[in-house]
Parts: structure tokens; sequence; C-alpha cells
């Protein structure tokens, strides 16, 4: 057997070995992500809960308009709070997520963005990361109302007034949560993944 047969044929035996190794990763994958759960918005309110009234308030926003926060609506349409700050650089870095589910969720949604402050820093603020196509509202009191304690956070309220989840919100992932918590009716997308996990635990031990 000559030398460049031996090698095709060492070749080979490394692509068939290197085959197996990747299905055997692939599989591994399937197995971890079948086990690790996505993780969803930190509920971190010892305030308010899950499926209470919001609290109503009236405000002005930052270029002097009225705004409504909290009331139910006759059209239906759901009120996301965004909690930031202009000295948060984790709530700079979300800002394009922001923009991108107010524009993919904007049928059902608006988004409202929240701080407190001086007017002037606020008003750079949303001049550098144009943010004036967003009701702006720089009141101490709406942070308080809504037991907001760390930033970025987030409080999506639903069509009828009432608090459908919120929680910590520092990726898409954790945004898509709280809209993922209402459609299930849950508190948070964590309790979601509970109920899930148990019913299947149930469901097996049924079998059994």
């Amino acid at each position: 057997m000559t030398a460049l047969a031996i090698s095709n044929v060492l070749l080979w035996i490394a692509l068939i070995a290197l085959v197996v190794i990747v299905i055997a990763l692939a599989r591994q994958i399937g197995v971890l992500y079948e086990r690790i759960a996505p993780a969803g918005a930190l509920m971190i309110n010892s305030q308010l809960k899950a499926g209470m009234t919001a609290p109503g308030l009236t405000l002005e926003t930052i270029d002097g308009k009225p705004l409504s926060v909290g009331a139910a609506a006759a059209d239906g349409r759901c009120q996301l709070l965004f909690f930031l700050s202009p000295d948060c650089p984790v709530c700079r870095s979300f800002l394009p997520i922001i923009r991108a589910g107010a524009k993919s969720e904007g049928a059902w949604l608006d988004v409202i963005l929240g701080s407190d402050g001086d007017d002037a820093d606020h008003r750079k603020y949303i001049a550098d990361h144009e943010l004036t196509g967003f009701p702006y509202v720089v009141s101490q009191s709406l942070g308080m109302a809504y037991g907001v304690a760390k930033l970025p956070y987030a409080v999506l309220i639903d069509g009828k007034g009432k608090i459908a989840s919120m929680g910590i919100v520092n990726s898409r992932e954790h945004l898509d949560s709280l809209f993922e918590a209402k459609e299930q009716n849950v508190a948070s997308f964590q309790e979601y993944l509970n109920r899930t996990r148990h019913s299947s635990q149930r469901k097996k031990a049924g079998d059994h």
C-alpha cells in the first residue's frame, strides 16, 4: 500500500471520527437546552404584585404633555413603563431593545420612559439617544408608586389597568418574558416555567 493510500485511509478515519464527535456534541447541547430554562425578568418588588390594580397617576411628560399612567384603556392597549437613568450604562445599552420591542409590539403596546432627576440632564439624554418618539416622564413619584428599587426596571400594565408582569430587564429575553407572562396569565416567566415543570412531573408520575 502506497503512502498516498495510507494517508487517504487515515483522513477518512479522522473524518468519520469528527462526524461522530459532532453528532455527540449536538445531542448534548439538546439535552442542556432542555434542562436549562430561559431566564425571565427577575421580579423584585415588595410593594406591588402582578394582578393588582396599577397605581393610577396623571403626570406630565418632559415636554409638558399630559399623560395618564395605569388607567384602564378604552381601546384595550397596554402600557410598558421602562424605568431608566442617564447614569445607568445598562439602561443605555437596553435602549435599542426597547425601540425594537416598541416597534414589534406597537399594535397593542405603548412604551413610556420614566426617571427622575434634573430635566436638563434628561433633555440631553433624549437628544443624544433619539428618544423623542417616546413619552418621557421625569417624576420621583412615578418610581415610588411602582416600587422601583433597581434599574433598569419594567412594568407591564394591561388594558384593564392591572399589573400584568414586571421585573428587572437587561436583555431582549427579559423583555419578551414580560410579554409571555402576560399571555400565560402568570406573575412572572419563572412562575410559568415552574407550572410547566410541575405539570410535566405530575404527568410522568401518573404514567407510572
